[in-house]
């Protein structure tokens, strides 16, 4: 349970340090960041797990959202993980950039070439958690979840599946129900294999209509992305399983917002202060 640090800065009074380790359930060098408030030098602090989306790695939120401003006002660790395995080992499309190499999708994989090293929702709800609080003054089982699109579709189900192990769940233009669209329907495909009663353990749509809840999710979706357009993130057919399950959500369509880190960093703020009030019960 080692890891590297190969970057700290200082902001807001705390430090974003970057780190890398070998992990085990991927089975490659894995790079993460994370953003440690100025209250962390005084004692363990909770942590807000941001997913990021399709093509990211860790470095996209830590530089475009401007959370770190708003974790240090509430005393809140940020932990940014990767969104796939790493490496020349690591199978790869490259002619794709919506599979491999930056789509993880969030799922442990049981097809060839991925099985080996796409196992990133072991990695984000497991090893990567148990890894920070051994060696970082954080709140050990405290924390909370969040990500934007790809990472909104990951947060989701990482809190429906694991209720007990996340005070609160958000979003960002998540891909709510990605059995019924094609970026969903090619990753799951590839992945998963071609049986989709496989795919209902890693879709929160099904998997709220099958009985999963937690007491609250926040989710702000643009009317301005292009995504939304294409029928990618679907919603409307979350809430309606929400309404039909008694699932409490608040999903609020925000006009003329886009899918980018400027519709983000817009309402980052709002995020961190709902994570807040429930990471301090």
């Amino acid at each position: 349970m080692t890891m590297q640090r190969i970057e700290s800065i200082k902001e807001f009074g705390g430090y974003l340090n970057r780190y890398t380790h070998e992990s085990e359930t991927c089975d490659c060098e894995m790079t993460f960041s994370v953003y440690l408030p100025p209250q962390a030098e005084q004692g363990n602090v909770p942590a807000l797990y941001w997913l990021s989306g399709l093509t990211c790695t860790d470095d996209n939120v830590r530089t475009k959202a401007g959370a770190q401003r708003y974790a240090a006002e509430h005393g809140i660790a940020l932990v940014f993980p990767d969104t796939s395995p790493r490496g020349d080992a690591v199978a790869d499309e490259e002619d794709r950039y919506d599979l491999a190499k930056g789509a993880g999708f969030y799922v442990n994989a049981t097809e060839e070439p991925w099985v080996k090293h796409y196992q990133m929702y072991d990695y984000v709800t497991q090893e990567l958690p148990e890894l920070v609080e051994a060696n970082l003054p954080l709140m050990a089982g405290v924390k909370s979840v969040s990500g934007h699109s790809m990472g909104g579709h990951g947060a989701l189900i990482c809190a429906l599946k694991n209720p007990d192990s996340y005070r609160s769940v958000s979003a960002f233009s998540p891909i709510c129900n990605p059995m019924h669209c094609g970026w969903g329907k090619g990753c799951f495909g590839a992945y998963l294999g071609d049986n989709e009663e496989s795919w209902k353990a890693y879709d929160a749509t099904v998997l709220v209509e099958s009985g999963a809840n937690v007491p609250d999710i926040l989710i702000d979706q643009g009317l301005g992305d292009e995504f939304y357009d294409e029928k990618q993130l679907l919603p409307e057919n979350f809430q309606a399983a929400c309404d039909r399950a008694g699932q409490k959500v608040t999903i609020r369509m925000q006009e003329g917002y886009d899918h980018s880190y400027h519709f983000i960093s817009t309402f980052i703020g709002e995020h961190i202060a709902y994570h807040a009030r429930m990471l301090g019960k």
